[in-house]
């Protein structure tokens, strides 16, 4: 079509009464992020010359999104929420915020209402003959050193199919499976007594799936185990580690990795005594460090829609 209207005044009148900018009704913020997003589209399809059959297309992409209930993946995957720290990285710099264990993505699936343990959780709930036993551990501090107690420490992953517990399609796994929280005494310590995970691929008929086929890019992560740190006076932490060895870590579809957050696996014995699967096990030391609340507040604390269960 190769026209250009963009900048008519039928257009940009269109623009503010579509979003109602600047009206009495509604919600202004809403409003203002509405008009703009909008008018980045209308600019985009002048510009790259989209066509009606191409628009409609998107459309029908956006339904399907909703009807698989991926929005949340698809924003992993298109790097969205990598963005997203990226912004916080930058705001941190820019007041000197410095150290800490490095955030990094949350995820589209972490359950609230894991139950609470002192100390020490044993997450492996279900058997998973495919899975070696696995202690992850570690000491909460601050920027100092000092050790946090009290220190809320929540950790989520997959199974040896890639499937979490709560989203699994086989219907294998009990709501907290892989899935716990401990509570920090006065050592700091902290630690989950679990089983290895493998990475996960989209669903393969996904919508997200599909975007990614089109851009010619895989939809697999890594093996990697999700973390929610809380302590008074520090700010939330959200993070993740990826499982040394593992082939996909610098081709993460999500964009989670960082140098900081791959671990060292470490191999021992004396899982028997621990109450493991097996005397031999797999360990990964994690050691989390909090930064303090900023002019006493938590600038970390996202409010995004969050599936939840009863233990």
């Amino acid at each position: 079509m190769s026209v250009k209207v963009f900048e008519t005044k039928d257009v940009q009148d269109l623009l503010t009464a579509a979003s109602n900018l600047g009206g009495q009704a509604g919600n202004a913020r809403f409003q203002q992020i509405t008009h703009r997003l909008l008018s980045d589209l209308f600019k985009a399809i002048d510009d790259l010359d989209i066509t009606p059959d191409e628009v409609w297309a998107g459309v029908h992409y956006l339904n399907k999104l909703g009807q698989d209930g991926e929005a949340a993946l698809l924003a992993a995957g298109i790097g969205l929420e990598k963005y997203l720290d990226i912004r916080m990285d930058a705001a941190d710099k820019a007041v000197g915020l410095e150290g800490g264990t490095p955030r990094t993505i949350e995820g589209p699936l972490y359950v609230a209402g894991a139950p609470v343990r002192e100390g020490v959780s044993r997450i492996d709930i279900n058997p998973d003959a495919d899975a070696g036993p696995l202690v992850i551990r570690g000491t909460v501090t601050d920027l100092e050193g000092k050790p946090l107690a009290g220190a809320h420490v929540e950790c989520w992953h997959a199974n040896s199919k890639g499937f979490y517990s709560h989203f699994d399609p086989t219907g294998a796994q009990t709501e907290f499976n892989l899935r716990g929280a401990v509570k920090t005494g006065a050592d700091g310590k902290y630690e989950f007594r679990t089983l290895m995970p493998v990475g996960y691929g989209c669903p393969p008929q996904g919508a997200t799936q599909q975007l990614l086929d089109g851009l010619g890019r895989h939809g697999n992560r890594p093996a990697h185990v999700h973390f929610f740190v809380t302590s008074d006076d520090h700010r939330k932490l959200t993070t993740q580690f990826n499982i040394e060895g593992d082939p996909l870590i610098w081709d993460d579809f999500a964009y989670a990795t960082r140098e900081e957050l791959i671990p060292p696996v470490v191999e021992k014995t004396g899982g028997a005594a621990l109450g493991l699967k097996a005397d031999t096990y797999k360990e990964i030391e994690f050691n989390l460090t909090l930064t303090a609340l900023l002019q006493g507040k938590d600038n970390q604390i996202v409010h995004r829609p969050r599936a939840s269960a009863e233990a």
